[in-house]
């Protein structure tokens, strides 16, 4: 890993040593980042620490959200760069990494805390909504669920949590530009089985919609398939875009 970061406000760090770290990394969120600061500001309040983490946004997102009160670091571009840089400075027991798009169900915190309370879990992930009124979003949504608790495997869109010192141990997120989540998953699984909550995480839909639900469906199969047969995640990020 071993990326640096700068800090972008070294007094908006808090020196109070949280339960809960929520990490977002963030890229040209301007739009919709109102909305998603609005979301945070519940979980701030809640005592939770939360470190966005921007990736060299060339619009507002910053300056928005620092004058909005929160604490924003640089770092380089790509998701797991900035996921890791964000962990590094994280002063939380548990690790959540959540998408800009994607919003936590009520009591997130109490329920990744008890997740990972004791016992042999060390990390875990919510069931995931898709945000969209397409009839197959809720059947895709359920196969994805389905499919992550036969597999041990989640996706970032279903904000995967971990034990902070345990993430650290093992080197954080792989220096990857896709998978980087499914990477991981594998990796913990050698260590614990996930806490899976059937609580619900609401993830865009946009994607799906754009590009057509089975088209994308098709893909994302395409892409594990092809990442699990050792194709190099750069190639993949290309087919990806």
């Amino acid at each position: 890993m071993g990326q640096s970061f700068t800090t972008t406000s070294t007094t908006q760090l808090t020196m109070n040593k949280s339960p809960l770290a929520i990490i977002v990394p963030m890229l040209n969120e301007a739009p919709q980042l109102p909305e998603l600061l609005t979301h945070l500001r519940q979980w701030q309040d809640r005592g939770c620490e939360i470190i966005l983490v921007d990736g060299g946004s060339s619009d507002a997102s910053t300056d928005l959200a620092r004058a909005a009160g929160f604490t924003v670091i640089a770092a380089p571009q790509g998701r797991a760069r900035q996921m890791n840089t964000g962990a590094k400075v994280a002063r939380g027991d548990i690790l959540l990494f959540l998408h800009a798009d994607t919003r936590l169900p009520q009591e997130a915190d109490v329920l990744v805390k008890a997740a990972v309370a004791g016992g042999n879990r060390i990390w875990g992930r919510f069931d995931v909504r898709l945000d969209g009124n397409h009839w197959t979003l809720p059947i895709v949504a359920w196969f994805m669920n389905q499919r992550s608790r036969l597999t041990g495997i989640a996706t970032g869109d279903q904000a995967m949590f971990v034990r902070a010192t345990d993430f650290k141990a093992m080197g954080g997120f792989a220096d990857l530009p896709l998978m980087e989540d499914i990477e991981l998953s594998t990796r913990l699984c050698r260590l614990s089985a996930p806490t899976c909550l059937s609580q619900k995480v609401a993830t865009s839909a946009r994607r799906w919609l754009e590009n057509g639900v089975w088209q994308t469906i098709w893909l994302m199969w395409q892409l594990r398939w092809a990442f699990w047969r050792g194709t190099p995640a750069q190639i993949l990020a290309e087919r990806y875009r």
